[in-house]
């Protein structure tokens, strides 16, 4: 019998971790990328997503190659944007950038984009791209200053995360919940199958093996 295909995911983001975990599949190792995440001049939020996601997974297995182990493993990468039309919000570092992605977002429908990229141990790679609209109520000064304190937006998407507090904002919601969590399960799991990883087996097991 032909051995599983070791798998890595090349993220650190524990929502990406716990989203594979919930559809029953675990990780070999966690290998987080690091490049460049700069959008091109006027490059568009889907193009920078699918971009990123390449590049990630590219990276990562770069220098598994050099690793025994991990040579043949499969490498899973994914990247998210958020935007309004073709403005891209950045993933918020600082009170200001919180507060400006809040009033931006306030009483309007934006996109979230997440590009996934599944490179298997031969070097082919497989991507998917899953746009989700989400619509905020419109927040008010208070909503907005009280957020910001919490600190949930550090280093989000769009300054928020759809799971944390930032949920009880949206009215509105066409598309994959799980990708503007981070990761569009049901696309992910498709691509793992098809590149032979059980993706079934951990829902017994509760862990794949």
């Amino acid at each position: 019998m032909a051995l599983r295909p070791k798998l890595v995911l090349a993220s650190a983001s524990p929502r990406r971790l716990a989203l594979l975990e919930q559809a029953g599949i675990t990780p070999d190792t966690l290998y987080p990328s690091e490049i460049d995440e700069t959008p091109h001049p006027r490059e568009a939020p889907r193009s920078l997503a699918a971009r990123l996601a390449k590049e990630k997974a590219k990276a990562v297995r770069e220098v598994l190659l050099a690793n025994p182990d991990l040579a043949g493993a499969s490498v899973l990468a994914a990247d998210t944007v958020v935007s309004l039309g073709r403005r891209i919000l950045p993933k918020a570092t600082s009170m200001d950038m919180a507060a400006e992605c809040m009033k931006l977002l306030s009483g309007r429908t934006h996109r979230v984009y997440t590009a996934v990229a599944l490179i298997n141990g031969r070097g082919s790679m497989r991507q998917r791209l899953v746009d989700t609209r989400v619509r905020f109520k419109r927040l008010s000064s208070d909503d907005i200053e009280m957020y910001v304190a919490s600190g949930e937006w550090r280093g989000k998407a769009g300054g928020y995360a759809i799971q944390g507090i930032a949920g009880s904002f949206v009215v509105r919601l066409i598309g994959s919940y799980t990708n503007v969590v981070g990761l569009p399960l049901a696309e992910t799991v498709g691509l793992l199958a098809g590149e032979g990883h059980d993706v079934r087996t951990g829902w017994l097991l509760g862990h794949s093996t």
